[in-house]
């Protein structure tokens, strides 16, 4: 018979919960109710992190969904519509929608891949780029100021946590260049 773990100490790990005692590296880590501090923390954090964007978002009637579409193809110039889907994890419906008014609003221009003319790739626009770079500012400013106060080696321990943190399932190469992500058009990737 299979040892039954509370809830408030099991863990997910991969696709099957394991118990904390289990799943826990070398070092120690708080329990469940001292880790709630960091739950709390990454509610916060992720609050003001988006809330300079939202309210420049809202100035123009857009929205989070925008913001992240923009974000994606602002960064992997010449992404596939399906690898978007891939990242966004939403319906191809909720994609669309956005997509439509992103393109409308010429913030976005879709073209046909050269190997295969059903492939949609996704470009912004020069508006489209100077949106992206005015949304990611603040969040910039607020990366680098947080770094700051992390200390010397914070960007590495920040770093190693926030994956840590992705599901392996659910990992983006955000290292990696649009060829990785299969891009139809293997033009040059823009360098920030």
């Amino acid at each position: 018979m299979a040892d039954v773990i509370p809830e408030t100490r099991r863990r997910r790990t991969g696709d099957s919960f394991v118990s904390a005692e289990e799943s826990r590296p070398s070092q120690d880590i708080p329990a469940d109710d001292d880790l709630y501090k960091y739950v709390e923390a990454l509610f916060f954090a992720y609050r003001d992190f988006i809330s300079e964007p939202d309210r420049i978002l809202s100035e123009i009637g857009f929205g989070r969904a925008h913001h992240r579409v923009l974000h994606f193809v602002d960064r992997y110039p010449g992404m596939r519509v399906a690898d978007l889907l891939d990242i966004l994890q939403i319906t191809k419906q909720s994609l669309a929608r956005v997509l439509r008014e992103l393109v409308r609003e010429g913030y976005v221009t879709q073209k046909s891949g050269k190997a295969d003319k059903r492939e949609r790739l996704l470009y912004v626009t020069e508006k489209g780029a100077i949106l992206a770079r005015r949304l990611v500012a603040p969040q910039l400013a607020r990366i680098r100021n947080a770094l700051v106060v992390a200390g010397k080696d914070g960007d590495k321990a920040v770093a190693h946590f926030l994956d840590a943190m992705i599901g392996e399932a659910n990992r983006f190469p955000f290292k990696q260049s649009p060829e990785a992500l299969g891009r139809g058009d293997k033009g040059p990737v823009r360098e920030r």
